[in-house]
């Protein structure tokens, strides 16, 4: 009996687990464990193989653990508490150093945003918190009420385009000036007027994007993200396949970049006949555009709307 409730629909959950083409007797990562979609699909598909998932949040951790405790105790699926960005010295403690294959699901999951008191929701009253390794000392009360107004506005910009991230963290600043900003709706509504009211009028809610960047930078995601793929596409065998999913601009970016500067022919001399081994690039990119949700996935959940899906296999 499950303990816990942990609901979530995996996004793109067949398509991706289908381009990992698993071998029933491989290793393989999940690196983004969370309500445990693509890794019961992965385990449906084992025979003798073996499967290590990650995640640094603890719900999800006891979740998963009493979910798949048979399994476990078959010795066939390992949950790993910690963030992926230690893939690669995770993976050795259980003397891992090649994997068949890995799957991404990046961002929030759904519990995370429905968990009032986790503090990712602009709508719902919480304290401002964010992290996602609850372990973790750096939340977003930090970053909201001690960051500088240099250091929001680089913040604002950088992971979520704010267009007006100027006046948002001069507002910010005035505010914490006064008293300390504690809750997630005390900053929506401090983000809401910041924003001119002709502005607020399309894009959905006004503090969306303010949200995603404290976000982001509380979880230091996109660096994390960085660090992992680089470790993955070492550990990948060959014939190996990655896929990740994102739901945001920035996160499709830096995925869709590192696996195409992987996929690019390295620099060699002019004029010579074969090319060698270690001239080949590291990746071959299977799906040069993304695979997007069907149709019917986007009537059944509303949060796949900007999901994004690509594949890469090493050489």
């Amino acid at each position: 009996m499950i303990i816990i409730e942990f609901q979530h629909i995996t996004v793109l959950l067949n398509e991706a687990v289908d381009e990992l083409q698993i071998d029933p007797n491989g290793i393989y990562v999940d690196a983004t464990l969370g309500g445990g979609g693509h890794t019961n699909a992965i385990l449906n598909r084992l025979q003798k193989g073996h499967l290590y998932s990650f995640d640094q949040d603890e719900t999800a951790i006891e979740y998963n653990s009493e979910r798949f405790a048979k399994q476990i105790a078959a010795g066939k699926l390992t949950i790993i508490a910690d963030n992926f960005r230690n893939l690669r010295t995770a993976l050795a403690k259980y003397h891992v150093t090649s994997i068949d294959g890995i799957v991404y699901d990046l961002g929030v999951s759904s519990p995370q945003f429905d968990d009032a008191q986790r503090g990712f929701s602009y709508k719902l009253e919480a304290p401002l918190d964010m992290r996602m390794n609850q372990q973790q000392q750096l939340d977003a009360y930090q970053v909201v009420n001690e960051w500088s107004y240099q250091d929001l506005v680089r913040i604002l910009t950088r992971y979520s385009d704010e267009r007006f991230a100027k006046q948002i963290a001069r507002k910010i600043e005035h505010e914490r000036a006064i008293a300390p900003i504690t809750t997630t709706t005390q900053l929506a509504e401090l983000v809401k007027s910041a924003i001119p009211a002709a502005a607020r009028r399309t894009g959905g809610h006004p503090a969306k994007r303010t949200f995603q960047a404290i976000r982001i930078a509380v979880n230091d995601e996109l660096g994390a993200l960085e660090d992992s793929l680089t470790q993955a596409i070492a550990l990948l065998k060959h014939g190996g396949r990655l896929a990740a999913i994102t739901f945001q601009p920035k996160e499709d970016r830096l995925v869709q970049s590192i696996l195409k500067s992987n996929s690019r022919l390295k620099d060699i001399p002019r004029g010579l006949p074969i090319l060698p081994d270690d001239a080949q690039p590291l990746l071959k990119l299977i799906t040069h555009k993304p695979i997007l949700p069907s149709k019917e996935e986007l009537l059944r959940n509303r949060r796949s709307h900007s999901a994004k899906l690509r594949v890469a296999q090493k050489n």
